[in-house]
Protein backbone atom coordinates (compact mmCIF):
# COMPACT_ATOMS: atom_id res chain seq x y z
CA UNK A 1 0.00 0.00 0.00
CA UNK A 2 2.71 2.65 0.81
CA UNK A 3 4.11 1.83 -2.12
CA UNK A 4 1.33 2.22 -4.46
CA UNK A 5 0.96 5.91 -2.58
CA UNK A 6 4.33 6.76 -3.81
CA UNK A 7 3.09 5.83 -7.31
CA UNK A 8 0.00 6.92 -6.92
CA UNK A 9 1.14 10.61 -8.71
CA UNK A 10 1.71 8.54 -12.12
CA UNK A 11 -1.50 8.02 -12.84
CA UNK A 12 -1.93 11.71 -13.55
CA UNK A 13 2.07 11.71 -15.92
CA UNK A 14 1.89 13.06 -19.45
CA UNK A 15 2.49 10.19 -22.00
CA UNK A 16 5.74 11.64 -22.42
CA UNK A 17 7.19 10.66 -18.75
CA UNK A 18 9.56 8.34 -17.74
CA UNK A 19 7.47 6.15 -15.54
CA UNK A 20 9.14 3.96 -12.42
CA UNK A 21 8.40 0.61 -14.21
CA UNK A 22 10.74 1.64 -17.21
CA UNK A 23 13.70 2.01 -14.62
CA UNK A 24 16.51 -0.37 -15.63
CA UNK A 25 19.76 -0.30 -13.32
CA UNK A 26 23.53 -1.56 -14.37
CA UNK A 27 24.21 -3.75 -12.24
CA UNK A 28 20.53 -5.48 -11.63
CA UNK A 29 17.51 -4.68 -9.36
CA UNK A 30 18.13 -3.40 -5.65
CA UNK A 31 16.24 -4.70 -2.94
CA UNK A 32 12.65 -3.10 -2.56
CA UNK A 33 11.05 -0.64 -0.36
CA UNK A 34 8.98 1.75 -0.44
CA UNK A 35 10.75 3.97 -3.07
CA UNK A 36 10.09 3.99 -5.91
CA UNK A 37 13.25 4.11 -8.23
CA UNK A 38 14.64 7.43 -9.34
CA UNK A 39 13.47 8.83 -6.06
CA UNK A 40 15.69 6.23 -4.61
CA UNK A 41 18.47 7.18 -6.73
CA UNK A 42 17.90 11.13 -5.26
CA UNK A 43 18.79 9.70 -2.14
CA UNK A 44 21.96 7.55 -3.68
CA UNK A 45 23.06 10.87 -4.78
CA UNK A 46 22.60 13.18 -1.73
CA UNK A 47 23.48 10.60 0.25
CA UNK A 48 27.65 10.23 -2.02
CA UNK A 49 30.53 11.64 -0.61
CA UNK A 50 30.83 13.57 -4.04
CA UNK A 51 27.50 15.21 -3.14
CA UNK A 52 28.70 16.35 0.13
CA UNK A 53 32.07 18.14 -1.62
CA UNK A 54 29.73 20.42 -3.93
CA UNK A 55 29.63 22.57 -0.83
CA UNK A 56 33.17 24.08 -1.54
CA UNK A 57 33.59 24.40 -5.37
CA UNK A 58 33.79 27.32 -7.43
CA UNK A 59 30.73 28.09 -9.68
CA UNK A 60 32.46 31.12 -11.71
CA UNK A 61 34.65 33.03 -8.72
CA UNK A 62 37.15 31.60 -7.31
CA UNK A 63 38.87 33.11 -3.83
CA UNK A 64 36.39 36.05 -3.30
CA UNK A 65 35.73 37.06 0.19
CA UNK A 66 32.29 37.54 -0.28
CA UNK A 67 29.77 35.11 1.30
CA UNK A 68 26.90 35.69 -1.20
CA UNK A 69 28.88 34.58 -4.38
CA UNK A 70 27.06 31.22 -5.53
CA UNK A 71 29.38 28.09 -5.28
CA UNK A 72 28.32 24.51 -6.83
CA UNK A 73 25.91 23.67 -4.65
CA UNK A 74 23.85 26.94 -4.96
CA UNK A 75 23.66 26.22 -9.02
CA UNK A 76 22.85 22.73 -8.16
CA UNK A 77 19.99 23.58 -6.10
CA UNK A 78 18.83 26.11 -8.87
CA UNK A 79 18.77 23.90 -11.38
CA UNK A 80 16.61 21.14 -9.36
CA UNK A 81 13.97 24.02 -8.18
CA UNK A 82 13.55 24.93 -12.11
CA UNK A 83 14.09 21.66 -13.40
CA UNK A 84 10.88 20.20 -11.13
CA UNK A 85 8.79 23.66 -11.99
CA UNK A 86 9.21 22.35 -15.45
CA UNK A 87 8.44 19.26 -15.00
CA UNK A 88 5.97 19.43 -12.72
CA UNK A 89 4.14 21.48 -15.18
CA UNK A 90 4.57 19.31 -18.05
CA UNK A 91 3.18 16.23 -16.03
CA UNK A 92 6.55 14.50 -16.61
CA UNK A 93 8.69 12.37 -13.71
CA UNK A 94 9.89 14.86 -10.84
CA UNK A 95 11.53 12.04 -9.19
CA UNK A 96 13.42 11.41 -12.13
CA UNK A 97 14.01 15.20 -12.88
CA UNK A 98 15.02 15.98 -9.31
CA UNK A 99 17.68 13.16 -9.57
CA UNK A 100 19.48 13.97 -12.60
CA UNK A 101 19.87 17.98 -11.80
CA UNK A 102 21.27 16.80 -8.07
CA UNK A 103 23.85 14.94 -8.98
CA UNK A 104 24.97 16.63 -13.02
CA UNK A 105 27.40 18.56 -11.58
CA UNK A 106 29.56 15.64 -9.23
CA UNK A 107 32.21 15.59 -11.69
CA UNK A 108 33.10 19.06 -11.58
CA UNK A 109 36.67 20.11 -10.68
CA UNK A 110 38.20 22.33 -8.15
CA UNK A 111 38.34 26.29 -9.61
CA UNK A 112 35.13 25.34 -11.67
CA UNK A 113 35.50 25.24 -15.61
CA UNK A 114 38.65 26.68 -15.35
CA UNK A 115 39.91 23.90 -13.69
CA UNK A 116 38.09 21.16 -15.99
CA UNK A 117 40.01 22.33 -19.11
CA UNK A 118 43.45 22.06 -17.59
CA UNK A 119 42.64 19.03 -16.25
CA UNK A 120 41.53 17.86 -19.37
CA UNK A 121 44.73 18.94 -21.11
CA UNK A 122 46.71 16.76 -18.53
CA UNK A 123 44.36 13.50 -19.28
CA UNK A 124 45.23 14.24 -22.95
CA UNK A 125 48.72 14.41 -21.97
CA UNK A 126 48.53 11.74 -20.41
CA UNK A 127 46.72 8.84 -22.62
CA UNK A 128 44.13 9.28 -20.41
CA UNK A 129 41.59 10.99 -23.16
CA UNK A 130 39.38 13.70 -22.90
CA UNK A 131 37.85 15.15 -19.80
CA UNK A 132 34.73 16.38 -18.98
CA UNK A 133 32.93 17.37 -15.88
CA UNK A 134 29.77 15.52 -17.28
CA UNK A 135 31.51 12.16 -18.04
CA UNK A 136 33.31 12.50 -14.88
CA UNK A 137 30.07 12.90 -12.90
CA UNK A 138 28.78 9.64 -14.22
CA UNK A 139 32.29 8.14 -13.65
CA UNK A 140 32.11 9.36 -9.90
CA UNK A 141 27.86 7.53 -9.46
CA UNK A 142 28.95 5.06 -11.70
CA UNK A 143 32.14 3.52 -10.70
CA UNK A 144 34.12 5.94 -7.89
CA UNK A 145 31.45 6.00 -5.28
CA UNK A 146 30.89 2.95 -2.78
CA UNK A 147 34.35 2.25 -2.46
CA UNK A 148 34.45 1.68 -6.11
CA UNK A 149 31.44 -0.08 -6.65
CA UNK A 150 29.33 2.47 -7.97
CA UNK A 151 25.56 3.67 -6.45
CA UNK A 152 24.20 1.11 -8.86
CA UNK A 153 21.39 3.87 -10.11
CA UNK A 154 19.27 4.20 -12.91
CA UNK A 155 20.39 4.30 -16.57
CA UNK A 156 17.93 7.30 -17.53
CA UNK A 157 19.48 9.05 -14.46
CA UNK A 158 23.25 8.75 -15.09
CA UNK A 159 21.75 9.30 -18.83
CA UNK A 160 20.71 12.94 -18.02
CA UNK A 161 23.65 13.72 -16.12
CA UNK A 162 25.83 12.58 -19.22
CA UNK A 163 23.45 14.73 -21.43
CA UNK A 164 23.19 17.57 -19.27
CA UNK A 165 25.44 20.27 -20.60
CA UNK A 166 24.13 23.12 -20.67
CA UNK A 167 26.87 25.04 -22.81
CA UNK A 168 25.03 24.17 -25.94
CA UNK A 169 21.66 25.81 -26.08
CA UNK A 170 19.04 24.66 -28.71
CA UNK A 171 15.48 26.30 -29.43
CA UNK A 172 13.73 22.91 -28.99
CA UNK A 173 15.00 19.71 -27.21
CA UNK A 174 13.69 16.20 -28.23
CA UNK A 175 14.55 13.26 -26.62
CA UNK A 176 16.42 10.10 -28.06
CA UNK A 177 15.43 6.75 -27.68
CA UNK A 178 18.63 4.18 -26.45
CA UNK A 179 19.61 1.47 -24.66
CA UNK A 180 21.91 0.46 -22.23
CA UNK A 181 24.49 -0.32 -24.43
CA UNK A 182 23.78 3.12 -26.40
CA UNK A 183 24.41 4.91 -22.98
CA UNK A 184 28.07 2.92 -22.43
CA UNK A 185 28.35 3.70 -26.33
CA UNK A 186 27.95 7.52 -25.75
CA UNK A 187 29.83 7.53 -22.26
CA UNK A 188 33.40 5.66 -23.81
CA UNK A 189 33.01 7.58 -26.88
CA UNK A 190 33.31 11.27 -24.70
CA UNK A 191 37.04 10.23 -23.69
CA UNK A 192 38.14 9.49 -27.58
CA UNK A 193 36.43 11.99 -29.38
CA UNK A 194 36.52 16.01 -28.08
CA UNK A 195 33.53 16.78 -30.60
CA UNK A 196 31.30 14.06 -29.49
CA UNK A 197 29.94 15.58 -26.03
CA UNK A 198 28.41 18.12 -28.39
CA UNK A 199 26.24 15.23 -30.08
CA UNK A 200 25.03 14.00 -27.01
CA UNK A 201 21.28 14.17 -26.55
CA UNK A 202 19.05 12.28 -23.12
CA UNK A 203 16.80 9.28 -23.50
CA UNK A 204 14.45 11.07 -21.37
CA UNK A 205 12.15 14.21 -21.76
CA UNK A 206 13.15 14.66 -18.30
CA UNK A 207 16.93 14.62 -19.17
CA UNK A 208 16.00 17.20 -21.89
CA UNK A 209 14.61 19.76 -18.80
CA UNK A 210 17.70 19.00 -16.84
CA UNK A 211 19.73 20.08 -19.32
CA UNK A 212 17.88 23.04 -20.22
CA UNK A 213 16.89 23.76 -16.63
CA UNK A 214 21.51 24.25 -16.36
CA UNK A 215 21.07 27.01 -18.71
CA UNK A 216 18.51 28.96 -16.73
CA UNK A 217 19.80 27.85 -13.56
CA UNK A 218 23.19 30.07 -14.50
CA UNK A 219 22.39 32.92 -16.80
CA UNK A 220 20.65 34.65 -14.10
CA UNK A 221 22.80 33.74 -11.03
CA UNK A 222 25.79 34.58 -12.48
CA UNK A 223 25.36 37.83 -13.56
CA UNK A 224 23.81 39.03 -9.85
CA UNK A 225 27.07 37.15 -8.82
CA UNK A 226 29.51 39.64 -11.58
CA UNK A 227 27.54 42.77 -10.25
CA UNK A 228 27.31 41.82 -6.70
CA UNK A 229 31.58 41.67 -7.14
CA UNK A 230 31.94 44.54 -9.24
CA UNK A 231 32.85 43.38 -12.56
CA UNK A 232 30.22 45.17 -14.65
CA UNK A 233 26.98 47.50 -14.32
CA UNK A 234 23.53 45.91 -14.98
CA UNK A 235 22.82 48.50 -17.02
CA UNK A 236 25.58 47.18 -19.63
CA UNK A 237 23.30 44.42 -20.80
CA UNK A 238 22.01 45.32 -23.81
CA UNK A 239 18.51 46.47 -24.04
CA UNK A 240 17.29 44.19 -26.33
CA UNK A 241 18.12 41.09 -24.09
CA UNK A 242 16.50 43.42 -20.88
CA UNK A 243 13.34 44.11 -22.94
CA UNK A 244 12.58 39.89 -23.14
CA UNK A 245 14.39 38.38 -20.21
CA UNK A 246 14.66 40.96 -17.82
CA UNK A 247 17.55 41.98 -16.04
CA UNK A 248 17.74 40.32 -12.76
CA UNK A 249 17.98 36.41 -11.99
CA UNK A 250 14.24 36.45 -10.55
CA UNK A 251 12.72 37.86 -14.00
CA UNK A 252 15.07 35.86 -16.25
CA UNK A 253 14.53 32.60 -14.41
CA UNK A 254 10.39 33.23 -14.75
CA UNK A 255 10.72 34.40 -18.15
CA UNK A 256 12.52 31.45 -19.61
CA UNK A 257 10.85 29.05 -17.40
CA UNK A 258 6.99 30.15 -18.32
CA UNK A 259 8.26 30.16 -22.13
CA UNK A 260 9.38 26.74 -22.31
CA UNK A 261 6.12 25.40 -20.37
CA UNK A 262 4.11 27.70 -22.49
CA UNK A 263 5.53 26.29 -25.68
CA UNK A 264 6.21 22.42 -24.93
CA UNK A 265 2.23 21.24 -22.96
CA UNK A 266 1.11 18.19 -24.46
CA UNK A 267 4.50 18.07 -26.73
CA UNK A 268 6.89 15.33 -27.06
CA UNK A 269 9.92 17.52 -27.39
CA UNK A 270 10.36 20.50 -25.19
CA UNK A 271 10.16 24.29 -27.28
CA UNK A 272 11.00 28.18 -26.42
CA UNK A 273 9.96 30.54 -28.50
CA UNK A 274 12.25 32.27 -31.51
CA UNK A 275 12.64 35.18 -29.15
CA UNK A 276 13.38 33.56 -25.97
CA UNK A 277 15.63 31.57 -27.52
CA UNK A 278 17.27 34.62 -29.35
CA UNK A 279 18.26 36.48 -26.14
CA UNK A 280 19.50 33.14 -24.52
CA UNK A 281 21.81 33.36 -26.85
CA UNK A 282 22.60 36.68 -26.68
CA UNK A 283 22.82 36.33 -23.06
CA UNK A 284 25.35 33.91 -22.93
CA UNK A 285 27.44 35.65 -25.19
CA UNK A 286 27.35 38.49 -23.29
CA UNK A 287 28.06 36.34 -20.17
CA UNK A 288 31.03 34.87 -21.91
CA UNK A 289 32.23 38.52 -22.43
CA UNK A 290 31.50 40.29 -19.41
CA UNK A 291 31.88 37.65 -16.81
CA UNK A 292 33.23 34.39 -17.88
CA UNK A 293 36.39 35.65 -19.69
CA UNK A 294 37.39 38.10 -16.76
CA UNK A 295 36.48 35.89 -14.19
CA UNK A 296 40.56 35.30 -13.83
CA UNK A 297 43.52 36.93 -14.31
CA UNK A 298 46.42 35.97 -16.05
CA UNK A 299 48.46 35.44 -12.83
CA UNK A 300 45.04 33.53 -11.49
CA UNK A 301 44.88 31.32 -14.35
CA UNK A 302 48.87 30.23 -14.48
CA UNK A 303 49.03 29.80 -10.57
CA UNK A 304 45.96 27.21 -10.99
CA UNK A 305 47.57 25.85 -13.77
CA UNK A 306 51.00 25.51 -11.77
CA UNK A 307 49.09 24.18 -9.27
CA UNK A 308 46.99 21.47 -11.12
CA UNK A 309 50.45 19.84 -12.41
CA UNK A 310 52.36 20.20 -9.68
CA UNK A 311 49.97 18.50 -7.92
CA UNK A 312 49.43 15.44 -10.51
CA UNK A 313 53.16 14.91 -11.26
CA UNK A 314 53.31 14.97 -7.07
CA UNK A 315 50.87 11.67 -6.33
CA UNK A 316 52.23 9.97 -9.62
CA UNK A 317 55.65 10.23 -7.61
CA UNK A 318 53.76 9.15 -4.59
CA UNK A 319 52.11 5.99 -6.08
CA UNK A 320 55.13 5.12 -7.96
CA UNK A 321 57.12 5.01 -4.64
CA UNK A 322 53.98 4.05 -2.45
CA UNK A 323 54.45 7.11 -0.10
CA UNK A 324 51.27 5.35 2.13
CA UNK A 325 50.85 8.11 4.49
CA UNK A 326 50.07 10.42 2.13
CA UNK A 327 46.33 12.19 1.31
CA UNK A 328 46.46 9.95 -1.31
CA UNK A 329 46.34 6.71 -0.13
CA UNK A 330 45.22 7.80 3.56
CA UNK A 331 42.35 9.45 1.83
CA UNK A 332 41.62 7.81 -1.08
CA UNK A 333 43.15 4.72 -2.19
CA UNK A 334 42.86 2.79 1.08
CA UNK A 335 39.45 2.80 0.26
CA UNK A 336 38.36 1.40 -2.89
CA UNK A 337 38.08 -1.69 -3.29
CA UNK A 338 40.86 -4.13 -5.23
CA UNK A 339 39.07 -3.82 -8.76
CA UNK A 340 39.64 -0.64 -8.58
CA UNK A 341 43.27 -0.43 -7.93
CA UNK A 342 43.62 -3.12 -10.55
CA UNK A 343 42.02 -2.04 -13.39
CA UNK A 344 43.08 1.85 -13.24
CA UNK A 345 46.48 3.53 -14.46
CA UNK A 346 48.43 5.65 -12.33
CA UNK A 347 47.74 8.65 -14.29
CA UNK A 348 43.29 8.03 -14.19
CA UNK A 349 43.47 7.32 -10.36
CA UNK A 350 45.22 10.90 -9.61
CA UNK A 351 42.75 12.17 -11.83
CA UNK A 352 39.97 10.41 -10.18
CA UNK A 353 41.59 11.79 -6.72
CA UNK A 354 42.26 15.26 -8.26
CA UNK A 355 38.83 16.20 -9.69
CA UNK A 356 36.89 14.88 -6.71
CA UNK A 357 38.74 17.58 -4.32
CA UNK A 358 37.26 20.77 -3.16
CA UNK A 359 38.96 23.95 -3.82
CA UNK A 360 39.81 24.33 -0.15
CA UNK A 361 41.34 20.85 -0.01
CA UNK A 362 42.89 21.41 -3.49
CA UNK A 363 44.52 24.53 -2.07
CA UNK A 364 46.16 22.67 0.94
CA UNK A 365 47.25 19.81 -1.07
CA UNK A 366 49.74 22.32 -3.57
CA UNK A 367 51.03 24.29 -0.16
CA UNK A 368 51.62 20.52 1.17
CA UNK A 369 54.04 20.25 -2.00
CA UNK A 370 56.18 22.91 -1.53
CA UNK A 371 57.33 22.14 1.33
CA UNK A 372 58.40 18.93 0.65
CA UNK A 373 59.87 20.15 -2.69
Amino acid sequence: MKKVNMLKHEKYLSKYATYDKDAIRLNGDIQKDLRPNYFRDTDRIIHSLSYTRYIDKTQVFSNSLNDHISKRIIHVQLVSKIARTISRALSLNEDLTEAIALGHDIGHVPFGHVGEAILNDISNKNGEGNFFHNVQSVRELMILENNGEGKNLCVQTLDGILCHNGEFVQKDYYPQKKTVEDFLNDYNKCYKDSSYVKKLVPMTLEGCVVRISDIIGYLGRDIEDAVRLGVFDISEIPKSIQEILGNNNRDIVSTITEDIIENSIGKNHLEMSPNVYKAIRDLKSFNYKHIYSLANSKNELDLIRKMFNDLFKYYLKCLKSKTIKDSLFKQYMDEMNDDYKANNSNERIVIDYISGMTDEFFISEFEKTKKTS
